[in-house]
């Protein structure tokens, strides 16, 4: 504020023209952007939910009895109230939904019932965002951010049978339309202080599913629905909201029961069978284990999940985790097929490191790649290209095992869009009719000639990759708009406003 100030006086003092607004009107545009100013209500009122609609920033283990001694409790997490934060966001796109409503030809007046708002969640942990030199209260240097978007509003109107969306977050994965909802600071795999903490948002989440909200649009009241779906985590972060195993377990999958040693041995047909409610059930069995199994024949039975779900998330694919994820995996071939290891199955760990490091110079020369400690988004799009597999086959020896290779990518690049896509019906609709060919192509390229790597064991992401793209595409229209990219690259800003550049130093 006081860099605006000054910079506020000295263009008034030498130019005589106020181009800034000064610092008071910024604060009171500001008010109105923050959740707490706007009047609402909730029919029927919310359960254990206070109906005072001006509160702002609450410190987010409000309700909590603070006995966590390693930390001062007040520091450790702030947010708004979850009705509070939605309604300041729907406020946000007043004008977009009024705008859609004359579009649409809706009668204005008319339509003050059965709007439908779908609501992204998203929540991701950052490591290491200690302050540079900040003085402030000792906390873990490990942060949870919870945020959400809104995704669509639609309304069906009384006498109407099919729903007309009158508004579509056009750019969701950026990280304007990523309202941040909680920060905090608790490391992610810290899994009681996490769910302290999320606690009161998922109970004001369950609470605001069975009401309306009634609140003055376009100068009228009107009564909004909404409908959550979290799909903006990563894979780590949905086994330990979901109860399951950590992503080593043999239940390799989030979306359906297939184990490692299944999901390389067919790759392409399966389908999504795990859901919440069914994780719950799961977990009840157990818990009791009611039929005196074994602790093996139990885990069988509940195929990994063996804590109890906490948060509900949709199971869908996370869009940008799998680009990193299907890098990582090529990244490994290349090396693989650097040294040839079809022919010589167990080389030594000084063999594999001298081909990595051919291979991170061969990319660091030709491609100006830098080797990347762990694999990032940019490194991953760099990497997962023609160009980047035409230079890496320059040091593949065989001419046949370059072929493979190049065929490989060129499937996974025909692929690729249409879990990228926001829209891939509209955006590569070829690519979505192709997609369940091009995959069994890709599957039968790794079991027929990367049997060394394939043979029983299959990464996470890539068994998702082949398999279940093109359900969820059926069931959502979209992987990528769903993805926590939004998030993530809102993590840059609170890293940011923490003055804290560990990243890029």
């Amino acid at each position: 504020c006081s860099q605006y100030h000054k910079m506020y006086r000295t263009v008034k003092a030498t130019s005589g023209r106020q181009i800034f607004q000064p610092l008071h009107t910024l604060r009171a545009a500001e008010k109105e952007l923050l959740p707490g100013f706007h009047q609402f209500e909730w029919q029927p009122a919310l359960k254990n939910v206070s109906e005072s609609y001006n509160v702002g920033i609450i410190n987010g283990l409000s309700g909590w009895t603070s006995s966590l001694d390693d930390s001062p409790a007040d520091t450790i997490t702030r947010r708004f109230r979850y009705d509070v934060a939605l309604v300041a966001a729907l406020k946000d796109l007043e004008e977009d939904i009024m705008e859609g409503l004359r579009d649409t030809g809706m009668e204005d007046s008319a339509c003050t019932l059965g709007f439908r708002v779908m609501i992204k969640e998203c929540c991701d942990g950052m490591g290491d965002v200690s302050e540079k030199h900040g003085g402030g209260p000792a906390v873990p240097e490990k942060a949870v951010r919870f945020s959400f978007t809104v995704m669509s509003v639609s309304i069906q109107a009384e006498d109407e049978q099919e729903e007309v969306t009158i508004f579509t977050e056009p750019k969701p994965n950026s990280e304007l339309s990523c309202k941040p909802l909680c920060l905090m600071f608790v490391d992610e795999s810290d899994h009681e202080t996490l769910t302290a903490v999320l606690g009161p948002i998922v109970a004001e989440r369950n609470a605001m599913k069975e009401s309306r909200l009634i609140l003055s649009m376009g100068g009228m009241p009107r009564s909004f629905r909404f409908h959550f779906r979290g799909t903006g985590y990563d894979e780590k972060m949905v086994r330990e909201m979901e109860g399951l195993e950590a992503s080593g377990s043999t239940y390799i999958c989030t979306l359906c029961d297939s184990s490692r040693a299944e999901a390389a041995q067919n790759m392409v047909l399966h389908s999504i069978t795990r859901s919440h409610d069914e994780n719950l059930e799961r977990y009840e069995i157990w818990r009791t284990n009611p039929f005196s199994e074994s602790v093996d024949e139990l885990r069988d039975r509940v195929k990994g999940v063996s804590a109890k779900p906490f948060l509900e998330t949709q199971p869908t694919l996370d869009a940008l985790h799998c680009d990193i994820g299907n890098a990582t995996e090529f990244y490994k071939i290349f090396q693989d097929e650097i040294g040839e290891v079809y022919k010589n199955p167990n080389p030594s760990r000084e063999q594999r490191r001298s081909w990595r490091a051919a291979l991170d110079k061969q990319l660091r020369k030709k491609m100006k790649l830098k080797p990347v400690m762990r694999m990032n988004g940019n490194y991953a799009r760099r990497l997962m290209t023609m160009e980047a597999t035409e230079v890496v086959c320059e040091l593949v020896p065989s001419e046949e095992r370059r072929e493979v290779l190049r065929e490989l990518m060129r499937l996974y690049l025909q692929m690729k869009p249409v879990w990228r896509a926001t829209c891939p019906a509209k955006e590569c609709p070829d690519q979505l009719c192709r997609y369940s060919f091009n995959s069994q192509r890709f599957a039968d390229l790794l079991s027929a000639t990367f049997k060394y790597r394939y043979n029983g064991k299959i990464t996470n992401y890539l068994h998702k990759t082949l398999a279940h793209v093109p359900e969820i595409i059926e069931r959502d229209g979209s992987i990528g708009a769903w993805a926590s990219e939004g998030n993530e690259s809102a993590n840059k800003l609170f890293r940011r406003f923490r003055k804290m550049n560990a990243r890029q130093s």
